[in-house]
């Protein structure tokens, strides 16, 4: 199953070391099967506060994601951007191409009867 590494990155100054960082990052996870799904894109907000930048990375599955994310290589240029750029970044799994949301609707009902006094 795919995974996915995205990144809410809030607006920053201008500085030469998130250039390196951002010449230096694709080095990084490429050998792990990453690629850029989104980066330097414009987004369009529907919901809530999403100031900032998006940047999305795809890998083969969340053993590749940890692997790069863990790696010597990126470890050493993570403080690059985390110097200058405040942001929120989390790993997830993705879902089969065949996904339905089947069995997380039978949990959500499942829950909402708890307590629930009606037959």
């Amino acid at each position: 199953m795919p995974a996915y590494v995205i990144a809410h990155l809030r607006e920053a100054a201008p500085h030469p070391e998130i250039a390196e960082y951002m010449e230096r990052l694709p080095a990084t996870f490429e050998p792990y099967g990453g690629r850029y799904l989104v980066h330097a894109t414009q987004h369009e907000v529907k919901e809530g506060d999403w100031s900032g930048h998006v940047v999305m990375i795809g890998f083969p599955g969340i053993a590749e994601a940890r692997a790069w994310w863990d790696s010597p290589a990126y470890r050493e240029i993570a403080p690059l951007r985390s110097r200058h750029i405040e942001g929120d970044i989390i790993m997830v799994d993705g879902v089969p191409e065949d996904y339905v949301p089947t069995a997380a609707v039978t949990a959500i009902r499942e829950a909402a009867r708890i307590g629930d006094d009606e037959p």
